[in-house]
């Protein structure tokens, strides 16, 4: 140990390179509160940092985790297998170039989100993917999860802007994958390989975003339903109604309760679910020609209500409320299993159903809000006592059916928060054995001595 100590601290310097309790303890949690140790904790300071380390890692066989904001919800940025974490947030968190003429930005990966958005709309550009961390999480992050967020419905995720990454490989080979082009069809596609892949593959040491050109204004609309059933038929049909909403959000009547409680602003406590809505454009005639279908499709399918925020602070309030409901539900119990499962829309009423069978079965509370817009639906196990082993394994057993309908339904495991830790046992529900060993060649041909992020995905 203490000759890779010796390695380290000549390569970066003493104020880059920690091995003591308190910086292994700052790395050792991210937002599945489970604790890993790290051996120690490296800040890179440039792409060629990252390659000398990873370089020495692999000829060592040194398991290491590339880590941004630490803000999943799978333990993809946890050390399992000991080893170092190499946190990217330090240095590597510059916007290098925002070119108007074509329309991208290039960043390190250490990057927030909410600061590229700033920095983007202050010259009337746009980056649509605004995951619920927005003002924490790292594009880096956001791209190795491959990240959604409330404005998906429209705009999709971040798999859609990413136009091309730099990245080293556990040896220490510096690649680029994608251009600045918007057509692009020499090679094969290796970044998208590596969008999603959890910092398995290889780290990203810099990422070129599409932008678009920012819309002038925006409206915010809430329907009011009786029920969850009702709320998830609108959404569907809203969607294929000819208008495309900017967000659909849905929270269900445990969450509106929750965050009423919590927070105090204002949601309907009468109602069994409600749809928030947002639209942008150009001209108020639009948004209002497509709040006027959206209301329309709402009331003919069993809105008890529809209402359009009267001003920004209204709509700040509204979303404020969608925003925080995650941890307004922690009310509901000490053990929160947390999901992310993603349906085709029209699946959403029959979903909703089946989890309210489970909960049900299990007397479980099982919150639900997310992204109906485009099918994905947040699911929150709440297990009153997480100390009584009892209610523990029910948790993980309603986890498991809800994971289960999700597939059959022709859905997936998860739309945006990844696989990590903490759904790498229900892999197999997904994918065959096939899909599981292409997996794990693709991983064997980027890192073939398993070191980098070890033990995630099921590989």
């Amino acid at each position: 140990m203490q000759k890779h100590i010796k390695f380290f601290k000549s390569l970066l310097g003493d104020e880059n390179a920690h091995f003591d309790d308190a910086h292994r303890l700052a790395y050792c949690y991210d937002a599945t509160k489970k604790r890993h140790l790290p051996d120690g904790v490296l800040y890179p300071r440039d792409e060629n940092d990252v390659s000398e380390i990873l370089k020495y890692c692999n000829e060592n066989k040194i398991p290491i985790v590339a880590r941004g904001a630490g803000s999943g919800f799978t333990g993809g940025a946890l050390s399992v297998n000991g080893g170092l974490v190499l946190a990217l947030e330090k240095h590597m968190n510059k916007i290098l170039e925002i070119d108007m003429q074509n329309m991208v930005a290039v960043v390190e990966p250490g990057v927030i989100n909410m600061d590229l958005q700033r920095a983007v709309q202050a010259v009337g550009l746009f980056y649509p993917p605004d995951p619920a961390s927005q003002d924490y999480s790292t594009i880096g992050g956001n791209v190795s999860e491959n990240a959604g967020g409330m404005r998906a419905a429209k705009y999709g995720i971040t798999k859609d802007y990413v136009m091309a990454i730099r990245a080293v490989l556990p040896n220490g080979d510096i690649i680029r994958a994608g251009k600045r082009t918007i057509k692009d069809v020499a090679g094969y596609n290796v970044a998208g390989i590596l969008i999603a892949s959890e910092g398995t593959l290889a780290v990203i040491t810099q990422i070129t975003l599409k932008l678009i050109a920012k819309p002038k204004m925006s409206k915010t609309a809430m329907g009011i339903f009786a029920d969850v059933k009702t709320a998830m038929n609108a959404v569907y049909k809203t969607m294929a109604a000819g208008v495309t909403p900017v967000a659909m959000e849905f929270l269900d009547a445990l969450c509106i309760k929750a965050v009423n409680d919590r927070f105090n602003k204002g949601l309907p406590s009468e109602a069994g679910a409600i749809l928030i809505s947002d639209v942008d454009g150009d001209t108020e005639t639009k948004l209002d020609a497509d709040l006027a279908v959206i209301r329309d499709v709402f009331m003919q399918n069993g809105a008890i209500d529809f209402k359009v925020a009267k001003d920004e602070a209204q709509a700040a309030d509204i979303w404020f409320s969608r925003r925080n409901c995650s941890q307004a539900i922690n009310c509901y119990g000490t053990l929160k299993l947390n999901e992310d499962i993603t349906v085709p829309r029209s699946k959403l009423p029959e979903l909703l159903d089946e989890i309210e069978k489970v909960s049900q079965k299990y007397g479980i509370k099982v919150p639900c809000f997310g992204h109906t817009g485009d099918g994905n639906v947040h699911t929150n196990v709440m297990v009153v006592d997480k100390n009584d082993e009892k209610q523990v394994e029910n948790g993980h057993k309603a986890i498991e059916e809800i994971f289960k309908i999700a597939v059959d339904l022709g859905g997936t495991l998860s739309g945006e928060h990844g696989i990590g830790i903490s759904k790498a046992e229900f892999m197999p529900l997904a994918f065959n054995e096939a899909e599981m060993n292409l997996f794990r060649r693709i991983k064997m041909a980027f890192d073939p001595n398993n070191i980098l992020n070890p033990g995630k995905m099921g590989l």
